[in-house]
């Protein structure tokens, strides 16, 4: 502090300068006088002081003021709030009349920020000339009377607005200009010092700090909200996607989920074959063949080329393993157009969709591999229909006798025969039963059934064999059993597949028992033996095609392994299930369901259990 900052201090200094020479000039100087200049000294001093206390008052309050704003700034992440709150100690602490703070964004501009005690307008009537230079010089800018001063007296806004007290400093972070502070005061001139400057300057360079942290939480904040969502719908898609093996199903969800995201109006998916040309096209709205590039030109898009975007159209290859397996093309109208943040996510919708459509493929590929193989097999067994019902019949024919008496070894030849061509006959029906059940085209006439009449039709063909083999048959079924829904012959078939497991896995004297009941609304049977029984692995294939457990006595009976796969498929078929309870050596339980048919009669179901139990 010098000083003519202090005007009581140049005054003091010069009454004393005066009385001194005074007294050097006459030795008998009137006391009088002397008390007289003592008492003005005295006046000074304490007009000193006051100044003195007032100015150190005023420090200590702009100390105190820039460390409330510093802690401010470094505790809040709402800066917004924060510098409202630091705008006004600003304005208070330095007589200002307003105040304003600017930001520069991504093209270089100046934007208001914050602005206080300034008239609502669409501009602030402030000094851009005060402005620009502390922005481009990187200098804070000071005028006491704005009015006055050469550098800014000659601008318009200045004289416009009636603007005198003007100070501005940058806001700068790492050698850039982030912004500028402005205060200013049109009433009086002299308002502002070179010691609101320094705390100007203090100030921005915290409030520098704190706007490029919360500029980098938001940015950061709102990159993992972005990231968030993103993985949220692509755990959405990716569910959809592997919850269907039906390719148009998998195209049609990937391009909508597409146009979803990204707010495209129209879209095309088109999946490509071997030899580029498109397959399979699914297209949502209206979308042109020819992509406009931003020069006019028309871009045509290749299997191999990357992703293309052009602010209204996103084109995207889809590959798998290497290969271009597809192209989705996404369109929007009007000026506003796809972002680069809507291409990085339709890159990483396609990479899932990629393995959903290839898993597709593969299905159908399979599908359709199985289909051929089911048609093929229908027709062979359709064709060895005929000549097995030839030699069945000519095979009768003989053993009657119709044609001249046989002896012993010959009706012991035709009887093999006979016994062959039956087991045949089994083999082709169960390959044309597994056929049309592949194929779809299996026809069931579902109707209301009694459970008793299938079960009946059902010993038949095996009560013979088993009394033959000395096992014992135990049926327990309900005389008010109702009535379900089901195709007869489709229902005996279920329980003679499963008496006849029973009956060819049990030894001689074991046990066979038929249980049915109500549960809910099915009707629920079980069919249990006291057989060979089958292992826990053997278990999870039982129901597959073909299967056999690999054990001798299994092996010793003749079989497809396809008996109970047609078995599960018809009961399901019909609205049921099967499960399996078995340990080896213990023997097997069979239970299915099937539904109960409305309107059942009890009195029909008596009557057929009396006829199946007394026979």
């Amino acid at each position: 502090m010098s000083e003519d900052q202090i005007p009581v201090l140049a005054a003091l200094r010069e009454s004393m300068r005066a009385v001194y020479q005074a007294v050097a000039a006459s030795p008998d100087f009137p006391p009088a006088q002397f008390m007289a200049r003592l008492e003005e000294w005295q006046q000074m001093l304490d007009e000193l002081d006051r100044y003195v206390t007032t100015e150190g008052r005023t420090s200590t309050e702009q100390l105190a003021t820039l460390f409330e704003i510093s802690t401010s700034l470094n505790a809040s992440l709402d800066i917004d709030e924060t510098l409202n709150r630091v705008m006004d100690s600003l304005i208070q602490l330095t007589g200002a009349e307003r105040g304003c703070l600017m930001l520069v964004d991504d093209n270089g501009q100046l934007n208001i920020e914050i602005a206080h005690n300034f008239d609502r307008g669409e501009e602030l009537d402030l000094s851009r000339t005060v402005l620009r230079i502390a922005v481009e010089q990187r200098q804070p800018v000071l005028t006491t009377n704005a009015q006055m001063d050469p550098r800014f007296s000659a601008q318009e806004s200045v004289i416009g607005y009636g603007l005198r007290s003007i100070i501005c400093v940058p806001l700068q972070m790492r050698e850039r200009v982030i912004g500028a502070l402005y205060l200013d005061n049109r009433i009086k001139t002299g308002v502002f010092s070179k010691e609101d400057v320094a705390l100007l300057t203090a100030f921005a360079n915290h409030a520098a700090v704190a706007i490029e942290n919360a500029r980098l939480y938001t940015a950061t904040d709102r990159t993992l909200a972005v990231r968030v969502r993103e993985l949220t719908t692509m755990q959405q898609i990716d569910r959809e996607l592997n919850a269907t093996l039906d390719i148009h199903r998998v195209l049609e969800l990937t391009l909508s989920w597409a146009m979803r995201a990204t707010g495209a109006e129209a879209g095309t998916l088109r999946l490509l074959g071997d030899e580029g040309k498109p397959t399979i096209t699914v297209q949502k709205g209206e979308i042109p063949n020819q992509i406009p590039s931003p020069n006019g030109a028309q871009v045509t898009i290749g299997r191999d080329e990357p992703a293309m975007f052009n602010g209204n159209r996103i084109v995207t290859p889809i590959r798998y393993k290497g290969e271009t397996i597809g192209l989705m093309e996404l369109w929007r109208k009007g000026e506003r157009g796809f972002s680069e943040d809507h291409t990085q996510f339709v890159g990483r919708l396609v990479d899932h969709a990629a393995i959903a459509i290839a898993n597709a493929r593969l299905y159908e590929q399979v599908r359709q591999a199985n289909l051929a193989k089911s048609e093929f097999v229908s027709l062979v067994a359709h064709e060895l229909r005929t000549p097995m019902t030839s030699i069945r019949g000519y095979a009768d024919m003989l053993l009657k006798e119709m044609v001249g008496p046989l002896n012993d070894q010959q009706k012991q030849f035709l009887q093999t025969i006979r016994s062959n061509v039956e087991r045949m006959r089994i083999l082709v029906s169960d390959l044309q039963d597994i056929s049309r059940i592949e194929t779809g085209r299996l026809r069931l006439e579902i109707q209301p059934t009694s459970l008793a009449d299938a079960l009946r039709e059902a010993l038949r063909t095996v009560q013979g064999q088993i009394e033959a083999k000395g096992q014992h048959l135990s049926i327990q079924v309900p005389g008010d059993l109702p009535t379900v829904q089901a195709d007869p012959s489709r229902l005996a078939q279920v329980m003679t597949n499963l008496l006849s497991n029973a009956h060819k896995y049990t030894p001689e004297g074991g046990q066979i028992e038929v249980r049915a009941w109500t549960d809910g609304r099915f009707v629920r049977c079980a069919v249990s033996d006291t057989g060979i029984g089958i292992s826990p692995e053997d278990q999870e294939r039982l129901f597959t095609k073909f299967f056999r457990a690999d054990n001798p006595i299994v092996r010793d009976q003749p079989g497809t392994g396809l008996g109970l796969c047609i078995v599960k498929n018809l009961v399901e078929l019909q609205g049921g299930e099967i499960e399996v309870e078995s340990a080896v050596g213990e023997g097997t339980t069979f239970t299915f369901s099937i539904p109960i048919a409305e309107g059942w009669s009890t009195d029909k179901a008596r009557q057929v259990l009396r006829q199946t139990v007394g026979r």
